[in-house]
């Protein structure tokens, strides 16, 4: 499967952003999903993770009650809503895909994704 991240940008603080992540080549529905994200100079960090069918969802705690991770597997597209943004936001998102027969885990391991996307920049200014 072939994932592309979009909907990153520059935007306030206390602003939202969507981060779509498309996907191409495999149905998107074979698949756990998951958000990581990197800032500069510190090591990619787990964000939200979502089962196969949108059943479960998973959040890091730096971003429950603000963030939504969201899929609509017929347009096989992942998504990423987020809210009350703040300056410790900012990195890079990725969305990552890890195939699993289990309709019901959600992954929040990197090693545990076998695709990644290319990243989209999400610059929060104070």
């Amino acid at each position: 499967v072939q994932l592309q991240a979009s909907g990153g940008g520059l935007v306030q603080a206390g602003g939202s952003l969507r981060l779509s992540c498309a996907a191409s080549r495999r149905a998107l529905s074979s698949y756990a999903m998951g958000w990581f994200r990197q800032a500069p100079g510190k090591e990619r960090q787990f964000v939200s993770a979502i089962s196969r069918w949108g059943g479960k969802t998973y959040y890091t705690d730096s971003v429950k009650g603000r963030f939504t991770i969201s899929r609509d597997n017929a347009k096989n597209t992942v998504y990423l809503q987020m809210n009350s943004l703040k300056p410790e936001d900012t990195a890079v998102y990725y969305c990552a895909a890890g195939p699993t027969s289990n309709i019901d885990v959600v992954v929040t391991e990197g090693n545990q994704y076998d695709y990644w996307g290319r990243g989209t920049q999400v610059t929060v200014s104070s």
